[in-house]
């Protein structure tokens, strides 16, 4: 006989009602007041998982995001998981020291990169000897103000990857500090053009 734990009841608060008194758990289409717990809608790019939920604010919201994120995520986004994850050996020999390792696979992964995961292109194949820290990159950005709140996404997310910042003087700290805890940081009139990975040199407008 079918003992039943979890209910999902559409416009029905009386059968709401009924079914929590029976101790079972209730999924109330539109009324989170009313849930027990929510599902969030899912991507499935198995073994990459994406679930968008609103807390049952809005099902027809969080499937709407999911329609999107469906259009926007290739295919091959999980034969790039678990490219990566079989390259792992790779990886560690490639780039002993962990740091040196984390660097270069989040460079790998950034827009345009060689496992850029938004890339259609199916780069799973792709050996981890084709991503190299050794590269020299060196980006130049030139500050509109010293509020942290005003760099772009683009540049948010080179600070987040960048193995060292160099910058002027008066880039204040509170920019300073969206770069990752481990980079490098130095204060000069110009920044070395042949230093090894990537470089971000930050001076005020």
């Amino acid at each position: 006989m079918c003992d039943p734990r979890l209910a999902i009841v559409v416009d029905d608060d009386a059968a709401v009602a009924r079914l929590k008194a029976r101790g079972i758990l209730v999924n109330a289409v539109d009324r989170p007041e009313l849930c027990d717990f929510t599902l969030p809608a899912i991507v499935d790019r198995d073994p990459v998982i994406v679930a968008v939920g609103t807390g049952g604010a809005s099902a027809g919201l969080a499937a709407a995001l999911r329609q999107r994120l469906e259009a926007l995520l290739p295919a091959s986004l999980g034969r790039l998981a678990e490219g990566l994850f079989a390259s792992r050996a790779a990886w560690r020999a490639r780039y002993p020291e962990a740091g040196e390792r984390r660097r270069a696979i989040a460079a790998a992964l950034t827009p345009g990169a060689i496992y850029d995961p938004l890339d259609p292109r199916d780069t799973s194949g792709m050996p981890a000897e084709q991503m190299g820290s050794d590269t020299v990159t060196l980006v130049t950005m030139t500050l509109p103000s010293p509020d942290p709140d005003d760099l772009t996404l683009r540049q948010a997310r080179l600070l987040a990857n960048a193995d060292r910042v160099t910058h002027g003087a008066d880039v204040p700290a509170a920019i300073l500090n969206r770069a990752r805890a481990d980079a490098d940081r130095l204060a000069c009139a110009a920044p070395p053009a042949d230093l090894p990975g990537l470089t971000v040199d930050l001076r005020m407008a």
